[in-house]
């Protein structure tokens, strides 16, 4: 494993030679050093710090101010990993929002990666950003942060319109200057039409095993949530006798493609 750190140049280095990256949440100090430790190549500080760590139902309720803080824990453990950041609910709202936030993101909790929900109408917000010298991370399919309009944690994609949006948002994303795309449970040969599409990385989460690298959440592959876990996830914890051998045991599955299985792909 190299130590030199990542960066978004190694990320797409990585797709163009398909090497899968391994991704997972993190959310404070001590995680992030055992993540590096075991060659994580991107840590999430992902508004799901809401629902895992805060004990909310939705991320609706995270602020600006509470992923600064954790992005600043997370920047002081690690030393390799890129660390990508959330915006959280309604912080993307303008690109203007956007422009300071992601300024306190960065300046404050050491971000190197924003990223940001929803496709064509943040466009704009994706353009602005990158010409001020933020690099970006789009999301698309599942939207956690809209939640309350589709009415739940439901796979998107699924019939030929909803997927040509996903289709067209991803290309206007990477035209729009966005470095990474995360595709969060989108049916898998989507997924696997939209890695090959584009020239940059594109992250899945339930999104089937095409995607050029996969990002799970921390507190999910540890077992740690209690009742029915992802249907896209695994508890890594399994058969481990320490927590740094489940996650290394994630990285390992993940660069070697035995994760997502076919068992792991709900649709």
């Amino acid at each position: 494993m190299s130590l030199a750190p990542i960066t978004v140049a190694t990320l797409a280095g990585m797709k163009a030679k398909g090497e899968p990256i391994a991704c997972l949440t993190c959310y404070d100090a001590s995680f992030a050093r055992l993540l590096d430790s075991v060659g994580v190549d991107l840590m999430l500080v992902g508004d799901s710090l809401g629902m895992v760590l805060q004990g909310h139902r939705t991320t609706v309720p995270v602020t600006i101010e509470q992923m600064v803080y954790h992005a600043a824990c997370v920047s002081r453990g690690r030393e390799r990993a890129l660390l990508v950041v959330d915006l959280p609910f309604l912080a993307s709202a303008t690109p203007e929002r956007a422009i300071d936030a992601a300024g306190c993101l960065m300046q404050e909790g050491g971000a190197e990666v924003v990223k940001l929900e929803g496709g064509a109408p943040m466009l704009d917000t994706v353009r602005r950003l990158t010409e001020q010298g933020v690099p970006v991370c789009a999301h698309l399919g599942l939207l956690p942060q809209s939640v309350h309009r589709i009415g739940g944690y439901r796979f998107q994609g699924r019939d030929h319109a909803s997927a040509e949006a996903i289709r067209h948002d991803a290309v206007a994303m990477q035209e729009a200057g966005a470095s990474l795309l995360v595709l969060e449970c989108v049916p898998a040969a989507l997924a696997s039409e939209i890695a090959l599409m584009l020239s940059i990385p594109v992250i899945g989460i339930g999104a089937g095993a095409g995607c050029d690298g996969q990002v799970l959440v921390l507190h999910d592959m540890l077992g740690l949530n209690p009742g029915r876990p992802p249907s896209f996830s695994r508890n890594f914890m399994t058969g481990q006798v320490s927590i740094g051998d489940a996650v290394d045991a994630y990285v390992r599955a993940v660069k070697s493609r035995e994760f997502p299985g076919r068992d792991e792909i709900p649709y």
